[in-house]
C-alpha cells in the first residue's frame, strides 16, 4: 500500500508499520488507535521435511533471542520475548570452555559475551600466558592434563600443540597481528623509543625494565636487546615477568618501563602506553586460535572460532590494539 502512496497514486494508505518503513518515498505518520487495532503476529516454523533440523532450530533460537530484538524493533515490529529455546540440545551441549593468553584477553572479554548472548551458549573463560614455565601458562596447564575446547594464544606454541596432537591442525586460524610496545606508570614521563638510538638511550637511562615471560619477552631478551649491544649493561636491571601482564607490574611501580604486546598494555589501568619499538626491531606476532583434539563440544567450538575469525569480530579486535586478520575460517 505504501508503494502507490510513494508514487502519488494515493494520498494516504494503511498497512502494517513494518511494511511502510521499508518503502522509500513514503513517510510513516503513526498508528491507528489501539482500540481498533488488530494485532498481527509474525511467526516462524520448521517444515516436516527439512534438510538440517538442528541448524533450523538454532536459527530460530537466534531470531527469538535478545541479540536480534533490536534489529526486529528497528523495522517497525515489536519483538516477542521467548521463555525457552527451541533447540533441543542439552545444557552441556551449549557450553564452550576457552583459554586465552593475555594479548587477546581484552578482545575476548568483549567478544565472548557478545557471542554467548547471540548464540545462547555458555562460555567459560580462563587465562594464561602463551609461553613460560609459570603454573598458569597455557603449555604448563595442558601438560598437567587440563582440557579446553578452544585455545587462543601466539601462533608458534599453537603450531606446536598441533604437531604433538593436542590441537586439530585444520582448525588453526589467525585472529590478529600484534606489535611490541612500551608502558610507563600513569602520569610518568614518556621517553622516546621511536628510533634504535632513542630506544638504546631509554634502556640505559631506565632504573628497571620489565618484559614478558611469553613470546614478546623471549624475543626481546634473546634477540632484540642483545642486538643493540647493551645487553650486558641492562640485564642486571631487567625483570622477566611471569604470570601477569607487564603493564600491571609497571602500574604498581615495581619496574620503571615495561615491554609487551600493545594489546596486553592498553587494558591495564594505572599504566600509560608510550609507543612501539622501532619497526626494524619488531617481529609481528599473530594471536591465533584452534580447537583442542579432546574438545567435548566440537560443534559449538567450531561456531565460536568461525565468529572470532569473521568480519563481525574485527572492529572489537582492532579496538584492543590488534590488527584484525580476517581469514573467513569455517568448519
Amino acid at each position: 500500500m505504501a508503494s502507490p502512496v510513494a508514487r502519488g497514486e494515493l494520498e494516504i494508505g494503511f498497512q502494517a508499520v513494518s511494511e511502510i518503513l521499508s518503502i522509500e518515498g513514503a513517510d510513516l505518520v503513526g498508528t491507528i488507535p489501539e482500540e481498533i487495532q488488530q494485532i498481527s503476529t509474525f511467526m516462524t516454523v520448521i517444515p516436516e521435511r527439512v534438510e538440517n533440523e538442528t541448524g533450523a532450530r538454532r536459527l530460530i533460537d537466534f531470531l527469538a533471542s535478545p541479540a536480534a530484538a533490536g534489529i526486529i524493533e528497528s523495522t517497525g515490529l515489536r519483538p516477542v520475548p521467548q521463555s525457552r529455546r527451541l533447540s533441543e540440545a542439552s545444557e552441556s551441549d551449549r557450553r564452550v570452555h576457552v583459554i586465552t593468553s593475555g594479548g587477546f584477553t581484552a578482545a575476548f572479554d568483549i567478544l565472548g559475551p557478545i557471542y554467548s548472548e547471540a548464540a545462547r551458549v555458555e562460555i567459560t573463560t580462563e587465562y594464561g600466558s602463551s609461553m613460560g614455565g609459570g603454573p598458569q601458562s597455557i603449555p604448563v596447564r595442558l601438560d598437567r592434563g587440563e582440557t579446553f575446547d578452544v585455545v587462543i594464544l601466539n601462533r608458534p606454541p599453537l603450531d606446536g600443540f598441533a604437531e604433538d596432537g593436542r590441537v586439530r591442525p585444520d582448525t588453526r586460524v589467525n585472529l590478529g597481528r600484534s606489535l611490541i610496545g612500551m608502558a610507563v606508570r600513569a602520569g610518568a614521563p614518556q621517553p622516546d623509543i621511536s628510533t634504535r638510538e632513542a630506544l638504546i638511550a631509554t634502556l640505559l637511562a631506565a632504573e628497571s625494565i620489565g618484559y614478558s615471560a611469553s613470546v614478546s619477552g623471549t624475543r626481546l631478551s634473546t634477540e632484540v636487546f642483545p642486538s643493540l649491544g647493551i645487553w650486558e649493561e641492562i640485564e642486571p636491571k631487567t625483570l622477566r615477568i611471569v604470570g601477569e601482564r607487564v603493564a600491571a607490574v609497571v602500574a604498581r611501580g615495581e619496574v620503571e618501563i615495561g615491554f609487551q604486546q600493545i594489546s596486553a598494555i592498553l587494558p591495564v589501568a594505572g599504566a600509560d602506553y608510550v609507543g612501539t619499538i622501532p619497526d626494524e626491531l619488531q617481529e609481528i606476532a599473530f594471536f591465533s586460535t584452534g580447537i583442542m583434539e579432546q574438545a567435548t563440544n566440537l560443534e559449538e567450538a567450531e561456531r565460536l572460532v568461525e565468529f572470532l575469525s569473521s568480519a563481525a569480530a574485527a572492529p572489537v579486535i582492532e579496538s584492543t590494539g590488534l590488527t584484525p586478520v580476517i581469514e573467513s575460517w569455517s568448519p
